[in-house]
């Protein structure tokens, strides 16, 4: 039921992006189409005969703690981390110099889908530890990289973003977590809650980034910054020292993603944590945005990877299910032939081609956009976008993957619940879908008047169909609305979530017609196999009949229903 859609992936980044869009950049140059192949395929394998295995188990075994702090992960979890870490997979984005593979992002985001497809609650390990690794890359000393990084890049060690706690979620403001400078490091005192594997068994150190205020700190989040705080401390030759003052004080019982533990730390119990401040005082928030920009990215992908498990195995079953007399087939065929179920499982499929797409675009514009001010800006824009519809929909992808199998798809044992179950978390967490929107809404459309978006919309519509041009014609109209003026900051951000839902359907209906126009020129070249470029117009006509038009029911909730919110009795409604 596991599918790693290597080919849909080998096809989006040769054809749809192109590696002609990053070769030009330091370091780049030789990542060729071969390259590339043998990298997909063998993170394929690792994905299909390693990771997947572990999955179901590990939604049935979950993580457990144990009296000392000590958690225990369910069954071939530590042996799949293992695998990662020996083939080299946990530092594929590192830079070489660090130990790592210095693969570009475009290819990078590849990977990932192919793992958490496989097991997400088990990939959210490294997708903090990527996290984490990005952040230091860019912000810490050369002596705190080289110390910490290429442990991380071998998969020896992993890493956690510490924010939240129990009064401090959204509001950072608000965290009481202290450092107090000691000397060369800083004792780090508090509580984190929702820390992914904060505490676990599959991997010698942990490496905590921790979010804490000095003494004298401003009481805003201009007085935060940011603290390397070790599981274990480390000698001076990189060997593991005496265990630091950091605690599991226990692991949530959650709806989904059960296998991977989600920790409540203590920092500090005894004499306090040993930290290490990371950059500047004061600069947490910026370099905690960092980590955290990539891991809104990397969320985004997981929308992508678990839509595709949940697509896979609802297709499995409705090619082996036989109920009922399809309408003008014959019978005992099975219940695929359903209009209504070719209805689901097609339109399933086009959205994930144009999440796919939409993902390994903006990948590519995080490559660019390390050289390139245009480039980042674009990256910025598309990152909440990314996070936000890909995960949105994937909650009704799974939904439509358990509505496939019918009665079965409630049972548990079928694993279909699963992945809707899994798929929640990702609109919640790393910033919920409201957040992105605000953001979206405020810093990466207002601040700028709206050139990011007119710009990505002017090349969008090159080329493009009627009916895309016609979503784009809209979509402009809503955006214009949004920055003339007739909204407060209210009713803006009231109409914030359709405006990110409204561009996620603009820009996935613009990279499915190019995934359909470079299956046209793919089929002139040759080498690919018909009846798979055949299917990429198919999921465009799919995608333009039954997703586009959401951009136009989203614009006119923008054009019109700001307002309506702002009417309603709010304290009627607990009435």
């Amino acid at each position: 039921m596991f599918n790693p859609s290597e080919n849909d992936l080998r096809f989006a980044i040769h054809k749809t992006i192109g590696l002609d869009q990053i070769n030009d950049l330091p370091g780049y140059a030789e990542v060729s189409d071969d390259l590339v192949d043998a990298i997909l395929s063998e993170a394929a394998k690792l994905s299909s005969e390693v990771i997947a295995p572990t999955n179901h188990n590990g939604d049935v075994e979950g993580s457990h703690w144990h009296q000392g702090g000590i958690v225990t992960t369910p069954k071939g979890f530590k042996e799949a981390f293992k695998a990662m870490g020996e083939g080299g997979w946990c530092g594929i984005g590192v830079a070489e110099e660090y130990g790592g593979q210095g693969m570009p992002n475009l290819v990078a985001a590849a990977v990932r889908e192919m793992w958490h497809s496989a097991n997400m609650a088990f990939a959210l390990c490294h997708l903090l530890t990527e996290g984490q690794l990005e952040a230091l890359q860019g912000c810490a000393s050369e002596e705190q990289k080289r110390t910490f990084i290429p442990p991380m890049a071998e998969g020896r060690w992993t890493g956690t973003m510490n924010l939240t706690e129990p009064q401090a979620g959204t509001d950072l403001a608000a965290i009481r977590t202290t450092a107090t400078p000691e000397g060369d490091h800083y004792r780090i005192k508090g509580q984190k809650i929702y820390i992914t594997y904060g505490e676990h068994d599959m991997a010698e150190n942990t490496v905590h980034l921790v979010l804490a205020k000095t003494p004298g700190a401003p009481d805003t989040v201009k007085g935060i910054s940011v603290f390397i705080v070790p599981k274990f401390l480390v000698n001076e030759d990189g060997s593991l020292g005496e265990r630091n003052d950091v605690k599991c004080v226990s692991i949530e019982h959650k709806l989904g993603i059960k296998g991977s533990p989600t920790a409540v730390l203590a920092f500090g119990e005894e004499e306090g944590a040993i930290g290490y401040l990371v950059g500047k005082e004061f600069e947490g928030l910026k370099i905690m945005f960092q980590m955290m920009n990539h891991a809104r990215f990397s969320v985004g992908v997981q929308g992508l990877a678990i839509s595709n498990r949940a697509y896979y195995q609802a297709v499995a079953y409705a090619n082996e299910r036989k109920q009922g007399l399809p309408m003008e087939r014959e019978a005992g065929a099975a219940i695929i032939h359903h209009p209504d179920v070719a209805r689901l499982l097609s339109t399933m499929r086009a959205e994930i081609e144009a999440m796919r797409g939409l993902a390994l675009y903006g990948a590519m514009c995080l490559d660019r956009g390390h050289h390139d001010a245009t480039w980042q800006a674009r990256a910025d824009y598309l990152v909440p976008i990314i996070k936000g519809w890909m995960t949105e929909r994937s909650l009704g992808i799974t939904s439509d993957g358990v509505q496939v199998h019918g009665g079965m798809g409630f049972i548990e044992e079928t694993g279909a619940a699963q992945h809707y179950r899994d798929a929640k978390i990702l609109t919640i967490y790393e910033g919920t879908t409201a957040i992105q929107g605000n953001d979206l809404v405020g810093r990466k459309t207002s601040k700028d008047k709206g050139a990011a978006a007119f710009a990505l919309i002017s090349e969008l519509k090159e080329g493009a169909s009627e009916a895309l041009r016609g979503a784009a014609d809209k979509a402009e109209d809503a955006i214009k609305f949004i920055l003339s003026g007739k909204l407060n900051a209210r009713q803006a951000h009231a109409v914030s979530v359709p405006y990110l839902m409204m561009m996620g359907y603009l820009l996935g209906g613009w990279m499915i017609e190019r995934s359909a126009k470079a299956a046209d020129t793919a089929t002139a070249e040759g080498g690919w196999d018909a009846d798979f470029l055949k299917l990429k117009p198919q999921l465009a006509n799919i995608y333009r009949g039954h997703s586009l038009p959401d951009v136009h029911r989203y614009a006119e909730t923008i054009l019109s229903g700001a307002q309506a919110v702002e009417d309603v009795d709010i304290m009627a409604l607990s009435a």
